[in-house]
């Protein structure tokens, strides 16, 4: 019996160069883009030999550099959105600030205080405006897994509209439809200083336990968070505004600083299509970054030198 047993599994094993359900694939983002690229390179081949005219008559051969960094960031985010998709474990690294909303929210659960949450105060076609109605629906699941309240001033008509259906979606796959409260995201003010003073105001009155401030902040910025701490709110707060950080910093009890802030919907979601943009922009940074650096080196090689060996390299780093 053992060993017909170790018959079978030896006639089952994998054979090499044959493909098996549990092997590893070609990403299909891949092969669409290397058939892509075969066909261009097929069509460029056959006009160069079948028209009268050069092919670099038609291609403008000063952009090649362009070309070939756009291809190789399209394929390093199609590589890491079909890992992600797969199931692969991508490192993101950790930030205290995402780890801490669903704390925040508990703690408000445990005294029945509210949860405040601010998405900027730009309008909806604002990136970090965006980012913040993201992350808004994250928070929303957490409130309604709790069934704690939750408040979301807002500025601007469309971003009510797209705060109000976020969080009701968010409610709606927690299965809370039924707690969902439409007021839960409200039409506050259109001018700044209106605004925070009608938050403050509702800091005052309603004392939320937590402030989440995630999106564009200006000079209100510090009279939001000033007014939040005296109300001994627990607050996370995170803008991409360089000139806004510092308060947040001085007033919140966490921050995300720039483009933690565009990468929190991939941290607190795990959406493959989100980690897959947010670790090929990384790998993509890293790249034109050491780029950067050998540009720099091969020019001071250059100017010390003179050599006329290095100029067709440094014309790389030259075309705009």
């Amino acid at each position: 019996m053992g060993s017909a047993k170790a018959s079978i599994d030896a006639c089952c094993r994998p054979i090499p160069g044959v493909y098996t359900p549990g092997m590893m694939r070609i990403p299909k983002t891949a092969a669409i883009y290397a058939v892509l690229l075969a066909i261009f390179l097929v069509a460029a081949v056959l006009y160069h030999v079948l028209s009268p005219h050069s092919i670099w008559d038609v291609l403008r051969s000063e952009r090649i550099n362009a070309f070939v960094f756009v291809l190789f960031f399209a394929v390093v985010i199609g590589l890491y959105t079909e890992w992600a998709k797969a199931g692969k474990s991508l490192f993101i690294r950790k930030m205290p600030g995402l780890d801490a909303m669903e704390e925040a929210v508990g703690r408000a659960t445990e005294m029945g205080r509210p949860v405040l949450f601010i998405p900027g105060l730009q309008e909806l076609d604002e990136i970090e405006t965006i980012a913040g109605i993201s992350i808004l629906g994250r928070v929303a699941k957490i409130t309604a897994q709790y069934d704690t309240p939750l408040m979301v001033p807002v500025r601007y008509p469309l971003v009510l509209a797209a705060g109000q259906e976020v969080v009701e979606q968010s409610y709606t796959e927690m299965g809370k439809k039924d707690s969902y409260d439409k007021d839960t995201v409200r039409y506050v003010a259109g001018e700044q200083m209106a605004f925070a003073a009608t938050v403050n105001g509702m800091m005052m009155r309603d004392r939320p336990a937590a402030n989440i401030f995630m999106g564009a902040f200006f000079a209100e910025s510090l009279l939001l968070a000033e007014t939040g701490n005296a109300a001994g709110s627990i607050q996370i707060a995170g803008t991409a505004r360089p000139e806004q950080i510092p308060f947040f910093i001085a007033a919140c009890d966490y921050t995300l600083m720039g483009e933690e802030l565009y990468a929190a919907s991939a941290y607190l979601s795990h959406e493959p299509l989100m980690l897959g943009g947010l670790k090929g922009q990384d790998l993509v940074k890293l790249v034109i970054a050491a780029a950067l650096l050998i540009g720099v080196a091969v020019a001071l090689i250059g100017y010390w030198s003179d050599s006329s060996a290095l100029d067709g390299f440094r014309e790389i780093f030259r075309q705009q």
